[in-house]
């Protein structure tokens, strides 16, 4: 044992409650700041609990987002992956931009995990749907320049839901 081995704490295990935490701060400080509206959806699907919080946070202190994906798509069921890409999406609109930053590691994240662009286009037009909160003042505005910044290369998704 040597001199600063009482440092050292034990590796942190992943748990599907754990990953879920993980993936939505990767994805948090994928464009290299957290907004506050990242913080409030992280608040408000792993609630209160600080400890996760924490561990999570530790975890992605010492584990690269790579190795988390793989990790996690060996861990996760198929819904748990769903759930995790669908609340990693939702951070990734909470504040109405999609650095590419953030898409690169979205997309990452949906091709470890088996999903394609054309699979998670529902998923998402609800989540667009859910964050354009405009509906309430001035009617639907589509958010076409999202959709076309999110994923520029996918013209049969942008059509399917914007128009050409």
């Amino acid at each position: 044992m040597g001199l600063f081995d009482v440092f050292k704490s034990d590796p942190v295990k992943l748990t599907p409650r754990l990953a879920l935490a993980v993936g939505l701060l990767y994805m948090m400080a994928s464009d290299g700041q957290i907004e506050s509206e990242e913080i409030g959806q992280l608040q408000s699907v792993v609630g209160g609990d600080q400890e996760l919080i924490n561990t999570a946070v530790k975890y992605l202190r010492s584990v690269k987002y790579e190795q988390f994906l793989t990790d996690a798509a060996a861990l996760l069921n198929e819904r748990q992956k769903l759930c995790l890409l669908i609340n990693m999406a939702d951070s990734l609109l909470s504040d109405g931009r999609a650095e590419q930053s953030e898409q690169q590691a979205f997309g990452k994240a949906l091709s470890q995990f088996g999903m394609t662009e054309d699979g998670f286009k529902a998923y998402f037009e609800t989540l667009a749907i859910k964050n354009n909160r405009s509906v309430f003042l001035n009617g639907w505005i589509c958010p076409a320049g999202l959709f076309r910044q999110i994923w520029p290369h996918s013209k049969t998704f942008r059509q399917s839901f914007i128009g050409p």
